[in-house]
């Protein structure tokens, strides 16, 4: 029997600085995991991972992530993503810097 499809979103890494983004619906990326455009549809999660794998000029590493909705938009639901949202792993860097983790 097929696995039930579970909602995705679609994530890379920013080419030029490195930064963790996300696909929204109107096909810009965004740094901010709520900002992500929750897929729900196994197909059409096929057709945004491409959209995303076209743009080799701003992303690499593109992937689908899964995902849940969230009071704020999507939400994280496995340990590595929730971890990728807060930056890289070295004291007051990047997206660290400005919050209180």
């Amino acid at each position: 029997m097929a696995r039930q499809f579970t909602p995705k979103v679609v994530t890379a890494n920013a080419l030029l600085e490195g930064d963790v983004v996300y696909l929204t619906a109107d096909n810009s990326w965004s740094r901010h995991h709520h900002e992500a455009e929750l897929i729900e549809d196994e197909a059409h999660a096929q057709l945004r991972l491409l959209k995303g794998e076209s743009q080799k000029q701003t992303v690499v590493g593109v992937y689908l992530a899964d995902a849940k909705a969230g009071p704020n938009g999507p939400e994280p639901t496995h340990f590595r993503e929730a971890f990728r949202t807060r930056g890289p792993s070295n004291y007051l860097h990047g997206k660290q810097e400005y919050s209180n983790v």
